[in-house]
């Protein structure tokens, strides 16, 4: 029987995380990424997929999921979460109030191509971010993942027509079924209409490097 003296309560803290960069700001810089990593992995491995890009005119900024975990029955390999389905509401604002702080770190003053990834779990990081920030990007990147149901048409509306949305994925995927490719659509296609484009490659589960180069 429950214990009715039991009660869960709240508190407030201020905490520390860290985030990886690849390449400086420049005046030869073209484009600012900003790239949410998925789930199990961390921010300095992520970031790696993004080493071929030229640095001289590519900065990369990689933020790190705050829930560290060790995977695997071995205890050697540690990943993270960005959120679970556990007090979900509170943690998305911990999470968008610490992105909000890395931007406020990293954001140039002079902003050129801005790209936003994300990756898996990252897709619901990079989407509740931008709506809820009214962040204005110019290419956005829909990385093998899902968008938040939560998320609606009038969310996306302050965003340019010049915005190109990608719903990227492999054709072996074993999470992006053909039903899942279906509602992804759907919602993509609901929030931002003909901005959105499909591109398929030919693999699993994995980052697609060669599509960031050519985005480049």
């Amino acid at each position: 029987m429950q214990d009715k003296m039991a009660s869960e309560k709240r508190v407030s803290y201020s905490a520390q995380n860290t985030y990886s960069t690849f390449g400086n700001f420049s005046s030869k810089t073209k484009n600012v990424w900003l790239v949410f990593h998925g789930m199990g992995h961390l921010s300095r491995y992520f970031i790696r997929h993004f080493s071929t890009l030229n640095p001289e005119e590519n900065v990369v900024i990689a933020p790190q999921a705050p829930s560290k975990y060790y995977q695997g029955a071995e205890y050697k390999h540690v990943g993270a979460s960005w959120l679970t389905r556990e007090d979900t509401v509170e943690e998305t604002k911990n999470v968008l109030q610490y992105i909000d702080a890395v931007w406020k770190a990293e954001k140039p003053s002079s902003m050129p191509r801005f790209i936003v990834v994300g990756y898996s779990q990252g897709v619901s990081i990079a989407t509740r971010w931008l709506a809820s920030r009214k962040i204005v990007c110019d290419e956005l990147v829909l990385h093998s993942g899902g968008i938040p149901n939560e998320l609606k048409a009038t969310d996306f509306q302050y965003l340019p027509k010049a915005v190109k949305v990608t719903f990227l994925y492999g054709n072996e995927d074993p999470y992006i079924t053909k039903a899942r490719v279906e509602e992804e659509k759907r919602k993509g296609l609901l929030l931002y209409g003909d901005q959105l484009t499909t591109t398929v490659f030919k693999g699993t589960h994995e980052v697609y490097n060669s599509f960031f180069t050519d985005l480049a």
